[in-house]
């Protein structure tokens, strides 16, 4: 069936969930825990792999403890060292999918981490529901182990 030209414009919801995820890769960029705790809503499906070695890697349910991971990577990594760069940011509805590269450094040992990441989140109401972050937590659980 032939797509029609109308079928391909965004919708207020996509539209909505672009805005949202804008402002919290901005909020993230600018360590603004405040604003990133605003954006998150009161329950959050937060996935990411478990990593006893990793400090900052724990599970997380609410808004604020959502927005602390941020806070403790900052507090556990070399700010100078830290490096994100997506490469792909698609939207379709509530759901955004953000595909890149991260690399960094692990304060305590000096030892680096890097590796593709995926991350998936998904807006509903104007804040933040869904937080799945795929990533290379072999890398990262190595550079958090002493030599």
């Amino acid at each position: 069936m032939p797509v029609k030209s109308a079928d391909l414009t965004a919708s207020p919801v996509t539209d909505t969930t672009r805005h949202v995820v804008q402002e919290f890769l901005a909020a993230r960029m600018a360590g603004d825990v405040e604003r990133l705790v605003a954006l998150f809503a009161d329950d959050v499906d937060w996935l990411l792999a478990e990593n006893p070695a990793v400090p900052w890697i724990r599970p997380r349910s609410t808004g604020a403890e959502c927005a602390a991971q941020f806070t403790e990577l900052a507090e556990h990594t070399v700010a100078e060292d830290a490096r994100a760069c997506v490469n792909t940011f698609l939207v379709d509805g509530t759901d955004a999918v953000l595909t890149g590269y991260l690399s960094g450094t692990v304060r305590a040992t000096g030892k680096s981490f890097e590796g593709p990441f995926a991350l998936r989140l998904t807006v509903e109401e104007g804040r933040i529901t869904r937080h799945h972050l795929y990533e290379n937590s072999l890398s990262i659980a190595e550079a958090c182990t002493p030599s």
